[in-house]
């Protein structure tokens, strides 16, 4: 009954066979998770969820009678433990699984901290899955001490969650400022003010030396020699790429498991989609870790099983919600060199250039900025700096030249 098998139940396995399913494919289908629960929404975990805002079945991409109604083997709280490339046959503890297609969705691990400084004390967490949520929620209480270590979005918006329950709040960030890999100065001025109104105790240029306690965190020694006691310490550093079960099988990986630009990967009947994939782009190859981009892979991986043929093309957007803020990001700010500021007071958005090119915006409550924005740039063309600027100006005549 060899077929589509898709390793990873995220949201890049789930759209993937969701897509099969609607655009004709009349095969066996089989999607493993090695979670206990179906598919379901990542970004809502760390916000809604957490908060007590959003129950359980909402963060399911789709009910769980869904996948049987479709006919696809939804396998759940499985291990994948190897590939046989030569049988066509991957490995489930003791049974064997042929497939036709194979794609790897096994999105991306979040960094933790070593154990020779603490990373295993009780207290510690990671924001990833519905598990980790689940283990940190009981701590969210009024006037608990939370040490968040990391200042990129997932950081920040932990320290947001943490201050609107008020809790007392302080982020570390190694860097010279908050979000420095990922936006420019302007943005990082902005979110460490908007912070700040919260109470959020931000330092920046400051390492985290080590967590103190015995099995449960009790405090932290900060780089710049501070002692601080906490109750809990939340790790926002980055995400790696999942490629184990890849390396193990001898596929190709560069900055993630390498795919062409159809999303195989170096062995003809296996693919790769989402977090765990770079394709090529431009000059080079690319990784993208959003929402988007494992929802449009996976559309598009699907399509070229079914035999299209088609180039994956990114169109890159982002988001983030912090307190009453929504940043929307659209495009890639690599290699800018000057941005542009639009500010109409609660609407705030950043404009990034390099020569005439616009590549980025960062759009702060401002959807009109970032709608104009994202299609300028996925139509190639850019913006008239005078006209951003001018927050009193008309965008939408933009899309017309």
């Amino acid at each position: 009954m060899a077929g589509v098998v898709v390793i990873g139940a995220g949201q890049a396995g789930a759209s993937l066979v969701a897509k099969l399913r609607n655009d004709g494919y009349a095969g066996a289908i089989t999607l493993i998770g090695n979670e206990a629960v179906p598919p379901y929404q990542r970004p809502p975990l760390s916000k809604k969820y957490l908060l007590g805002e959003m129950a359980l079945e909402r963060l399911y991409l789709r009910p769980e009678s869904y996948y049987a109604e479709a006919g696809i083997d939804l396998r759940l709280g499985s291990h994948v433990t190897g590939i046989d490339r030569a049988a066509h046959e991957i490995v489930i503890g003791d049974e064997r699984l042929e497939y036709e297609h194979l794609v790897l969705a096994t999105g991306s691990l979040p960094r933790r901290l070593p154990a020779a400084i603490g990373g295993d004390l009780g207290g510690v967490h990671v924001v990833r899955t519905l598990t980790d949520v689940d283990a940190m929620a009981p701590g969210f209480v009024a006037g608990a001490r939370v040490l968040i270590v990391g200042g990129g979005y997932i950081g920040l918006e932990a320290a947001a969650v943490a201050a609107a329950r008020g809790m007392q709040v302080v982020l570390v960030e190694m860097a010279e400022r908050i979000l420095q890999r990922v936006a420019a100065q302007e943005t990082s001025d902005y979110f460490r003010a908007l912070h700040a109104r919260y109470g959020v105790d931000i330092r920046e240029g400051v390492g985290l030396e080590r967590l103190l306690g015995d099995a449960q965190v009790r405090g932290a020694r900060l780089s710049d020699g501070t002692e601080m006691d906490v109750d809990m310490v939340i790790v926002g550093v980055g995400i790696v790429p999942d490629t184990r079960l890849a390396e193990a099988a001898g596929l190709a990986i560069d900055n993630g498991i390498a795919v062409d630009g159809q999303g195989r990967t170096s062995d003809p009947a296996i693919w790769a989609v989402g977090d765990c994939a770079s394709f090529p782009h431009q000059a080079g190859r690319l990784r993208l870790e959003s929402v988007p981009n494992a929802i449009d892979m996976a559309e598009c991986v699907a399509g070229n099983i079914l035999g299209k043929a088609q180039d994956y093309v990114p169109k890159p957007w982002f988001w983030s919600d912090q307190y009453d803020v929504k940043l929307q990001i659209a495009g890639l700010s690599a290699g800018y060199d000057r941005i542009v500021t639009r500010d109409g007071g609660e609407a705030v958005s950043f404009w990034y250039y390099c020569g005439d090119r616009l590549l980025a915006v960062d759009a702060m409550n401002d959807p009109r900025a970032y709608m104009v924005g994202k299609r300028l740039i996925d139509a190639g063309k850019t913006a008239d700096p005078m006209i951003v600027a001018d927050a009193g100006a008309d965008l939408k005549p933009l899309l017309q030249r």
